[in-house]
């Protein structure tokens, strides 16, 4: 054993007396190196030479502030020894914001930890680490000592240099990264709890910068593990959405009539719109162009005569990408019914609590959006709350809608954590909704997720047949997407279909109050049931047609006629466009060569009429349709405002997703046609979309 003054010392009982002993006198002359070299680097980052401190070397106050300055002054007098390093890094797995700061060093993710009293048994085996930790690296200049590794395997020196240079480049990283995150977190004047952003991280000293970086980690929400913080693995990106590869030129002399359902979701665009805001283009499968399109209100003549509660309005035009086809704007109006003769509505909002919806993006916006609604509500509407995670709860059973503060307070009370038992949390809310339904009142389940499911009824067509189910009892089921990351686009379009709801995405305030406040009476009350489109072309006038979205509601020709086959509910006041282009006979755009064995038939009569709309639809709570037929005449309705911006949002889609069939037709037509037909624009959402364009 070696005392203090280097001495070798044969016993236990030598040592305790050496150590008792005075405290040798300093070595003069490495006493004066060591305060000069303290002292030039103190000139270097504080003192004289730069007169502005840096935020960075400003010191931390707390716990945490404390073990980081404990860190780098042991580390700097290499004073730091596999014992000292143990025991600070238990007071920091065991301590608040402690595990962002080890986890670099760790290479891993720390599990909670329980609060229990260490056994004897219990013990930590730095040689058990399979995954190698950046070294921790003194001043230079200092001490003479090497620093300790924290990894029982020393690195190979090309591996330690790459190290040093990942963790000295760490800290601009980590300032671009918070950046981003800022730039997207208030790319909205109304998102939810917006704020002053903090100031970027300045430059650090040699000493804090490793911690400093470390400390950062609690603040970011991502950090790519390219950009270099060693260990540090970002959660995966497992979102999924729902579409179908784009309809192709489809020949009328083959296939002569087309089929779908409507479609009123607005999610698509909601995602595009924040993935643009973010910086990046949206995955192409994100992309349904019909739900772009109809995200935005229209005004179109709406129904006069009382026989149906929708109008349906046709104009032909040229196409703004190919002078040589036509667009076939299919438009349908729902009437808006007085509020005051809406029926009563039980309202269950059914909230996902799992712990992936435990981000500033997801519950923190759902809690102030669902808090907007209210105010929508009437009297005699009821609201009931259940959440699910683990397992699912009820958290507010049935309660007045006047009762505003005991809804709001079970709403705040709301927390994350746990897996997702989507089964449970169904079954409840259904439950919940038929316990509140009476004769003449209406029941919907408002459901709130990021549509993560992993616990029950997980598989897409499970809960497909179960909602479907469980729609004839006449509660449906709306689905309200919040967060990125893991977003489930696939189920949440999977449940709102079957449940005869709509499916929206909401990533900001100015969404919320879209969805959940202008247009409630619309999301909430139906006024026609089971709507589906035909159209039918004439092979005398057009040669192909191509159906510009609607690749996910595309119905087989015989489901037309069968009550029995779901398709899409129109809300009140709610407006659905398509949108078709068409190639006429003889026109240089025809893609397709004409067969050599040819309808045996001969062809109709070139009369002018392009095609013949059908459309069935179903009353609220009738099973028999009932059908409304008109002719599409060449030259039906001039190309106003209305249609004109629903064909750049198409377009606009359309260069997202497959810009094939657009020829040089870009961004630059599609800014200029959409400018030039935003006519009335109350909401600034046509506005919304020129700035989305141009980004």
């Amino acid at each position: 054993m070696t005392g203090p003054d280097n001495t070798e010392f044969d016993d236990l009982d030598d040592l305790k007396a050496a150590m008792t002993a005075a405290t040798p006198a300093p070595d003069p002359a490495r006493k004066a190196a060591t305060l000069a070299r303290a002292a030039e680097i103190f000139d270097a980052t504080q003192g004289s030479r730069d007169a502005t401190r840096h935020t960075s070397n400003r010191p931390d106050t707390g716990l945490i502030g404390g073990l980081k300055t404990m860190f780098a002054t042991m580390t700097s007098r290499g004073a730091l020894t596999a014992t000292t390093a143990i025991v600070a890094c238990g007071f920091l797995v065991l301590t608040p914001g402690g595990q962002d700061l080890l986890r670099p060093l760790t290479g891993q993710k720390f599990a909670e930890v329980p609060s229990v009293e260490p056994g004897p048994a219990d013990a930590v085996d730095a040689t058990s680490r399979d995954d190698a930790a950046p070294e921790i690296a003194p001043v230079s200049g200092l001490v003479e000592e090497a620093p300790l590794v924290v990894s029982p395997t020393p690195a190979a020196p090309d591996e330690a240099r790459t190290r040093t240079q990942t963790l000295q480049a760490a800290p601009r990283a980590l300032e671009q990264e918070a950046q981003a995150d800022m730039d997207f977190a208030f790319a909205d004047d109304e998102r939810a709890g917006a704020a002053a952003p903090a100031e970027p991280m300045a430059e650090m000293t040699e000493a804090e910068g490793v911690f400093d970086t470390l400390g950062s980690l609690g603040r970011i929400a991502d950090v790519d593990a390219e950009q270099g913080i060693a260990g540090y693995q970002p959660e995966a990106n497992t979102e999924e959405f729902a579409n179908e590869a784009p309809n192709p030129v489809t020949v009328v002399t083959e296939t002569p009539v087309s089929t779908f359902s409507i479609d009123v979701d607005t999610a698509s665009y909601s995602v595009v719109r924040q993935s643009l805001l973010s910086g990046f283009l949206p995955p192409a499968d994100a992309v349904r162009i019909e739900e772009m399109i109809n995200y935005f209100p229209y005004d179109l003549p709406t129904p006069t005569d009382g026989t149906a509660p929708f109008r349906p309005t046709v104009s032909v035009f040229e196409t703004p990408w190919n002078p040589d086809t036509q667009l076939m704007h299919i438009g349908l109006q729902g009437i808006m019914p007085e509020v005051e003769a809406r029926p009563p509505l039980n309202l269950v909002f059914l909230i996902d609590t799992s712990g992936s919806m435990n981000d500033p993006a997801k519950l923190p916006l759902l809690k102030q959006s669902f808090r907007l609604m209210l105010d929508q509500l009437r009297p005699e509407d009821e609201v009931a709350i259940v959440e699910y995670a683990g397992s699912a709860g009820l958290v507010l059973p049935a309660t007045a809608a006047s009762n505003q503060s005991a809804i709001l307070n079970a709403i705040n009370g709301l927390g994350a954590g746990g897996s997702t038992n989507g089964q449970g949390g169904l079954e409840q809310a259904y439950a919940v909704a038929e316990s509140m339904s009476d004769e003449g009142e209406v029941s919907r389940i408002l459901l709130a997720t990021d549509g993560y499911f992993n616990v029950g009824l997980s598989g897409v067509f499970e809960l497909e047949d179960y909602i479907a189910k469980k729609r004839e009892t006449g509660t449906y089921l709306s689905v309200l997407g919040f967060g990125r990351g893991n977003l489930d686009d696939a189920t949440m379009q999977a449940l709102a279909q079957n449940g005869n709801g709509i499916a929206a995405y909401i990533d900001t305030l100015s969404e919320a109050q879209k969805v959940l406040v202008d247009q409630l009476t619309g999301a909430l009350f139906s006024i026609a049931g089971d709507v589906k489109v035909q159209v039918e072309f004439n092979p005398a006038e057009v040669a192909e047609y191509r159906l510009i979205g609607y690749e996910t509601r595309a119905l087989r020709r015989e489901d037309f006629n069968n009550d029995a086959v779901d398709a899409g509910e129109l809300g009140a006041g709610h407006s659905v466009t398509a949108i078709y282009e068409i190639t006429p006979v003889g026109s240089p755009a025809v893609l397709n060569d004409p067969l050599r064995y040819g309808a045996a038939e001969p062809l109709a009569e070139a009369n002018g009429e392009l095609a013949f709309l059908r459309l069935r639809w179903k009353a609220p709570g009738e099973d028999t349709s009932q059908l409304i037929e008109t002719p599409i005449v060449a030259g039906d309705g001039a190309p106003d405002t209305e249609a004109q911006f629903a064909a750049a949002i198409a377009g606009f889609g359309q260069l997202l997703r497959d810009p094939s069939y657009l020829g040089d037709w870009g961004w630059d037509e599609a800014i200029a046609l959409a400018n030039g037909a935003r006519g009335e624009d109350a909401f600034g959402y046509r506005n919304e979309a020129v700035r989305l364009m141009r980004i």
